[in-house]
């Protein structure tokens, strides 16, 4: 099957239009991300994550597959909106406003950060502005100053049992990749040791070779919910960042373990009966306190093609295609929506549409055109080989 076909067409056929069509606010700026399933906007709320997720994605076209100066239109739009709009007077990032730019939710995410600092940079690299270089560069230095207490006076914990979370690490070494054009090499290589560290030696468990959600600081496992949670689709996708800095490095020893925690946690994740990715999992088998722990999602499965994908381009493990077949398959039979387009996001265990929605709160324009875009990347050197 011609793969990076496959990808290249959803991409520039179904997925860039359904959001060119449905999620841009001409009057008041910015996007609407709350898209039901033919594309039809049922809430107006603007959250600050998905505003800066949705104009990386157009910078990024722009820069990599494209110039097309509709592209560029479409990723000011949201960089404007968010400079407008999606700070504070502390210039931290909001988590929503209204449709018309007034702040709902505090700026108690850093991800709302993490995802400006992209769309900046991305955006910056495509216009020429040096203004906002300079803005993506001083939101990632208030990142890393930020990223041992993210929360900040929201945090609601006391303290009392002091874990440290995967997220931010797993996202730092594919921002830090993300800036370098922006950052100093110097920085830019120090961050990413930092994060190999954290990802690879802390939260990645030796004996059981899956990653933990959370750890204490020492990287010991708390006997808890929280302690026990493993999120498969968050450790799969940081392996694929892993496997892009190992290239990056030439560093063979980390693309390969990078790859064996992909099948790892893969192996562990896949639920035998039904097919699909579990959402969340218990590493001790215990009852899950998350209710939608058996849930289908569309991301944790994206991410899951575009690591096997990366791990098969570089390594060429048969294994690794194997999967990679097995996923591609149960993803694009029960998330595709052919009819109406996009992605759905959400199925219940048993693989049935769960929510039909093609947008809302955490589902924006991100994930599935990013996996498109690197799944075609992938499959088209991945087939030039093979002919």
């Amino acid at each position: 099957m011609n793969y990076s076909k496959l990808y290249k067409d959803t991409l520039l056929n179904d997925i860039v239009p359904f959001w060119e069509k449905n999620s841009i606010d001409h009057k008041h700026g910015g996007y609407y991300t709350c898209l039901d399933r033919t594309g039809n906007v049922y809430d107006t709320d603007k959250f600050m994550w998905l505003q800066g997720r949705q104009s990386w994605t157009f910078a990024m076209l722009y820069n990599k597959v494209d110039d097309n100066d509709k592209w560029l239109k479409i990723a000011k739009h949201g960089v404007d909106f968010i400079l407008k709009y999606g700070m504070d007077e502390n210039n931290d990032f909001y988590f929503s406003t209204t449709h018309d730019g007034k702040p709902l939710i505090q700026p108690y995410n850093i991800f709302s950060d993490c995802f400006a600092a992209m769309a900046f940079s991305q955006y910056s690299k495509a216009s020429g502005e040096f203004n906002i270089r300079e803005l993506a560069k001083n939101t990632y230095n208030k990142i890393l100053k930020k990223k041992d207490n993210p929360k900040g006076v929201y945090e609601k914990s006391t303290g009392e049992r002091p874990l440290i979370g995967f997220a931010l690490p797993m996202i730092l070494s594919n921002l830090v990749l993300e800036l370098e054009d922006v950052i100093d090499e110097e920085e830019v290589n120090l961050t990413l040791d930092e994060c190999i560290q954290q990802v690879m030696d802390v939260f990645l468990d030796k004996e059981s070779g899956l990653i933990y959600e959370n750890v204490r600081p020492n990287g010991t496992h708390e006997d808890s919910y929280s302690g026990r949670l493993l999120n498969p689709g968050h450790g799969i996708e940081a392996m694929w960042f892993m496997i892009d800095i190992g290239v990056k490095r030439k560093d063979n020893a980390l693309i390969k373990k990078a790859t064996d925690t992909i099948l790892k946690i893969l192996e562990h994740s896949w639920d035998p009966i039904y097919g699909g990715i579990f959402y969340f999992m218990d590493a001790q088998e215990k009852p899950p306190l998350e209710l939608a722990w058996d849930q289908k999602l569309w991301w944790v499965h994206l991410e899951t093609l575009v690591a096997l994908a990366k791990a098969y381009e570089c390594t060429g493990r048969q294994e690794l295609m194997d999967w990679y077949e097995i996923v591609h398959n149960y993803s694009w039979s029960h998330f595709s929506d052919p009819i109406n387009g996009e992605w759905y996001g959400y199925l219940n265990r048993r693989g049935e549409v769960l929510i039909d929605l093609k947008g809302g709160k955490w589902k924006g324009c991100f994930h599935v055109p990013r996996a498109m875009f690197q799944c075609w990347k992938s499959f088209g050197k991945i087939e030039s080989l093979e002919l």
